[in-house]
């Protein structure tokens, strides 16, 4: 029997499953309450134009989506890469799409203060995890391989 080491122990299932909360939680909040998430959001959003519940609602299928994502990878070893992937690549679109529109003058000017860490920090974060978890997922393909 192998005994693992505080320094092997497998983290990943928390920290995805930390972020799938997350998503699964705005979701949810999104789908059922749109006016609600739009207004009491710490983020600003009547900022960025009026209120769509519609809109809202589509968005939150996305959430609602990546949070089921992150869960399958939490409990799924070959499904972690491909889910952070996902994960990742929408808080990464989403944050140019956040650049542009306060570039472009679509935002008040110093809201791009609002966004510092709940899109650009958050994204660097998830951007930083992918690659971990994808360079230490390889590592370990690898190193099974070699037994």
């Amino acid at each position: 029997m192998q005994v693992l080491k505080n320094t092997d122990a497998d983290r990943w299932p928390i920290v995805l499953g930390f972020f799938a909360a997350g998503n699964l939680a705005n979701g949810v909040w999104m789908l059922t309450s749109p006016a609600h998430w739009y207004l009491n959001l710490p983020a600003n959003i009547p900022g960025t134009g009026p209120l769509n519940e519609h809109f809202v609602r589509d968005i939150g299928c996305i959430f609602l989506m990546i949070g089921i994502a992150l869960s399958i990878g939490a409990f799924l070893r070959p499904m972690r890469v491909p889910s952070m992937v996902l994960a990742t690549a929408y808080s990464v679109l989403h944050a140019f799409v956040h650049v542009y529109d306060s570039a472009r003058g679509l935002f008040e000017p110093g809201h791009w203060r609002v966004d510092v860490v709940p899109i650009y920090a958050a994204t660097l974060l998830s951007l930083w995890l992918t690659v971990k978890l994808t360079r230490e997922e390889r590592a370990r393909s690898h190193a099974s391989a070699q037994s």
